[in-house]
């Protein structure tokens, strides 16, 4: 799904009658976002972010700079997208930003986004509001929704909390992959799962519409990183960098749910590179 924001007609009809134009070229860029939530609330959440930032990154480059917005069915379409040179830069989650630097090493970290001073945000392991779970051990026997299967939260992260509490996919009643941080949280309201992993914004958002879902527990993750294509000019990816960074708008940040961005480098990811190779330990196999 592409979304476009269009010039008035009659703006563009008086451009063609007066035979002037502005002499300034138009850079035009393509940004990438899986859907963690529906379509439509990653346009309401990210695109206010990308409006602010068309104008920064213009005004540093002295050109007019136009942002479109792809919301991509899953994590792995992302992935390929970026590495293929499709979009010019994405928000990634941390295990996909992992995969796509191991198959593009020239792809850069443009900033990450900050919740208060920190690039540490939580992964919340939820079960129903009525249910008797009352730590994680009782999870032995149950059942269990993750995210997406690139997911570092729905996926990697919790699974590895998982096998650091002493549990592996052979001591559950049985799992499923449900893509969306979004309908893990339903999937355990309307008891269709025991419980499941999803992104600690995402909870809270579900919680205050009144699902009813509580927290079981909670683990760290990095926060995402907004990745640039290999190739993408230098010029280009440090406007970017300033706009993101510059972002201090009150009404962009709350449609975020974040508190804006930090600057961030490669080896900040480590500890999601060990939670990859750790992951085979959850399927009771040697890890990688």
């Amino acid at each position: 799904m592409r979304f476009y924001r269009r010039l008035p007609l009659f703006a563009a009809a008086c451009f063609l009658l007066t035979g002037f134009h502005d002499a300034r070229a138009q850079l035009q860029l393509t940004f990438g976002v899986d859907a963690s939530d529906k379509p439509s609330a990653m346009v309401q959440q990210i695109r206010p972010t990308l409006d602010l930032l068309e104008r920064a990154a213009g005004q540093t480059l002295g050109e007019k700079v136009s942002i479109s917005m792809v919301v991509e069915s899953d994590y792995q379409l992302g992935i390929e997208r970026l590495i293929q040179g499709h979009s010019d830069f994405e928000r990634l989650g941390p295990a996909s930003y992992v995969e796509a630097k191991k198959k593009a090493p020239g792809i850069t970290i443009i900033a990450v986004e900050r919740y208060g001073d920190s690039h540490f945000f939580e992964g919340v392991i939820c079960v129903n509001a009525a249910s008797s779970i009352t730590r994680i051990e009782d999870l032995k026997g149950k059942s269990f929704a993750f995210g997406d299967e690139q997911s570092t939260i729905g996926r990697y992260l919790a699974q590895l909390y998982l096998v650091r509490h002493g549990i592996k996919a052979g001591d559950l009643k049985g799992f499923e992959y449900l893509n969306r941080h979004d309908r893990v949280g339903y999937a355990v309201a309307s008891g269709q799962f025991d419980a499941g992993a999803l992104e600690g914004t995402i909870f809270k958002k579900l919680v205050d519409q009144g699902v009813p879902i509580r927290q079981l527990a909670s683990f760290q993750n990095v926060t995402k990183p907004w990745v640039a294509r290999a190739g993408l000019d230098p010029r280009v990816i440090a406007a970017l960098r300033q706009g993101l960074l510059g972002i201090h708008d009150k009404a962009a940040l709350t449609a975020l749910r974040f508190d804006g961005f930090l600057p961030a480098a490669d080896k900040d990811y480590a500890i999601i590179r060990a939670s990859i190779i750790e992951n085979p330990l959850f399927f009771n196999k040697p890890a990688s």
